[in-house]
């Protein structure tokens, strides 16, 4: 009726495809991974409601590049997780935002381009696991409809 089957024969590797067909291809290829986080912050020098202490549950989400082994991956998407639980959100989550984050003025803008910095440092200290890997975006969303975003051509050149 839905067309649902079981496969006839499970692929086996050494029988039906060998090692060195894992790899497709020498192309650079991009993954994302999003997380969420919930943390209380206020901004300093500011006229308006972010002056007051308040809450956000914030979205970020990162794009990372770099060249798949020989096993046809390029990070594993457990690997980010991994990074961003132990490195990252650990600072983020449930946090007061001016308590833990360098002196700084706790805004998207600023915030955005920290995560960027921790996760690159990360990956360049992993950099004999994962091939070329690079963070090429970090789009951090502090609402539903507002985001500030770092991009790797961006924090290279300027």
């Amino acid at each position: 009726m839905y067309g649902f089957r079981i496969v006839d024969k499970l692929q086996k590797i050494n029988e039906d495809i060998k090692p060195d067909q894992l790899k497709y291809h020498h192309k650079r290829v991009m993954v994302s991974k999003e997380f969420t986080f919930d943390s209380a912050h206020h901004l300093h020098c500011y006229e308006g409601k972010c002056k007051n202490l308040h809450g956000h549950t914030y979205k970020v989400i990162f794009g990372i590049s770099g060249f798949v082994n020989d096993r046809g991956l390029m990070i594993d998407f457990g690997d980010i997780k991994e990074i961003w639980k132990k490195e990252i959100e650990i600072f983020l989550d449930h946090k007061y935002l001016n308590e833990t984050l360098p002196p700084m003025n706790t805004t998207a803008e600023n915030m955005v381009v920290w995560i960027y910095e921790k996760m690159a440092e990360c990956l360049q200290d992993r950099k004999e696991q994962y091939v070329g890997a690079r963070v090429e975006f970090v789009r951090l969303f502090e609402t539903p409809t507002s985001y500030a975003e770092a991009r790797r051509e961006w924090m290279e050149v300027e």
